[in-house]
C-alpha cells in the first residue's frame, strides 16, 4: 500500500522469515556459528533456545541456505504435541522413508538402516525439530535414543532442538539429564540492544530500496522502547509506523507517527486479550450448567461481531 510513497521496492517488514532480510546481530552471529560447528563436526544435538520474535526460524534458514545440499540431508518436525510412535514416523517419513510400521523398534531399525547409507555416502542427516520446548517427556527419551545410532567414529544423526527459554528449563528435570547431557552446543538468541534496533531497521529498509534516514532518530528510539528489541515486534510497529505516516502524508516516520502505532497496536492487543479471557470463560461456562445456553450463544454473537470489529481496526 505504502512502498511507492515511501520509493520502496518492497515491503520491508514483513513478518514472513526471509534471509534475504537477516540482520547479524552478535547473538546471531554467534548462534550461527555454533550451528555451523555443530553440524560440521556431528556433535550430535545442539539446542537453539530463544524468545518469541527473536529470529530463531530465520537464522536456521540462513543456515540451511548455506549448507550443500550434496552434503546435508534436512528433516523438519513443526509439531510438537506428537507421541513417541508419531514422532518416529514423521521423522521417516521427512527424510522420505515408508512410515507403515506399527512399533517404534522397527520404525527405528528402517531409520537407521537409512542413516548407515547416508554415512556410507558421505552425507550428514539433519533432524530439526521446533517449539521442542512443548515436547513430552517420554517424546524426548525417544529423541535421546536416536543419538544412539551412530558408528564406532560418527553421530550418525544431528539433531537440532529449537525452542522457547522453557526449553531450557525443561531440559534442566532431573529426569532428562542424559539428554541434557549429550547437548554439546547450546545457543540462545536475546533480544536487540538499541544500537543492533536501529542498525536493524536500517538494514531492512536497505534491503527493501530506500539508504537513506526513512525513520529519524527519536522514530527508532521509540520503536526499541515499544518492541524491547525483539525483531518481530521491530516489524509489527515499522509496519505500522509507515501505513500512520502514509495516511498522514508524511514521507518520513518521527516519534509521532510511532506513537500513534504503538496505541493503535496497545489498542489492538487489548481486544484480543479480552476475547480471549471471554473465549475461556465461556467454555467453562458451557461445560458446566446447559441451562445458560441461550446466554452462551448470544455471548457467541457478540464475539462474532467483536472480532470482526478488530479486523477492521487492524
Amino acid at each position: 500500500m505504502y512502498e511507492s510513497h515511501f520509493g520502496l521496492t518492497e515491503k520491508p517488514f514483513s513478518l514472513t522469515p526471509n534471509p534475504r532480510f537477516l540482520y547479524l546481530s552478535r547473538t546471531h552471529q554467534e548462534a550461527l556459528a555454533h550451528l555451523r560447528y555443530g553440524l560440521e563436526n556431528r556433535v550430535g544435538f545442539i539446542a537453539v533456545t530463544g524468545e518469541v520474535g527473536t529470529g530463531k526460524t530465520t537464522i536456521l534458514r540462513q543456515l540451511f541456505d548455506q549448507l550443500d545440499e550434496s552434503r546435508f540431508r534436512l528433516a523438519m518436525i513443526f509439531n510438537p504435541g506428537l507421541s513417541a510412535m508419531e514422532l518416529l514416523r514423521n521423522v521417516n517419513r521427512e527424510f522420505g522413508l515408508p512410515a507403515r510400521k506399527h512399533s517404534n523398534l522397527t520404525l527405528v531399525e528402517e531409520l537407521n538402516r537409512f542413516l548407515l547409507a547416508e554415512n556410507r555416502d558421505g552425507r550428514i542427516p539433519v533432524l530439526v525439530i521446533d517449539e521442542a520446548q512443548n515436547l513430552e517427556a517420554d517424546v524426548l527419551e525417544q529423541i535421546r535414543l536416536l543419538s544412539n545410532l551412530e558408528t564406532d567414529s560418527d553421530k550418525l544423526i544431528q539433531i537440532v532442538l529449537v525452542g522457547q527459554p522453557e526449553l531450557d528449563e525443561l531440559l534442566d528435570r532431573p529426569e532428562l539429564r542424559q539428554l541434557a547431557q549429550r547437548i554439546s552446543v547450546r545457543c540462545r538468541l536475546d533480544p536487540l540492544d538499541h544500537q543492533e534496533s536501529c542498525g536493524y531497521v536500517r538494514h531492512r529498509l536497505q534491503i527493501a530500496g530506500v539508504f537513506g534516514d526513512l525513520f529519524d532518530a527519536k522514530a527508532l528510539t521509540a520503536v526499541f522502547r515499544w518492541s524491547g528489541g525483539v525483531p518481530r515486534l521491530i516489524n509489527v510497529l515499522c509496519d505500522r509506523a509507515l501505513l500512520c505516516a502514509y495516511a498522514g502524508g508524511q514521507y518520513r516516520v518521527s516519534a509521532p507517527e510511532v506513537r500513534q502505532a504503538t496505541a493503535e497496536l496497545d489498542h489492538t492487543e487489548g481486544q484480543v486479550a479480552w476475547l480471549r479471557e471471554m473465549l475461556s470463560t465461556l467454555k467453562h461456562a458451557f461445560a458446566g450448567d446447559r441451562l445458560y445456553w441461550c446466554l452462551g450463544v448470544a455471548t457467541v454473537l457478540e464475539i462474532i461481531v467483536l472480532i470482526w470489529l478488530v479486523g477492521v481496526l487492524a
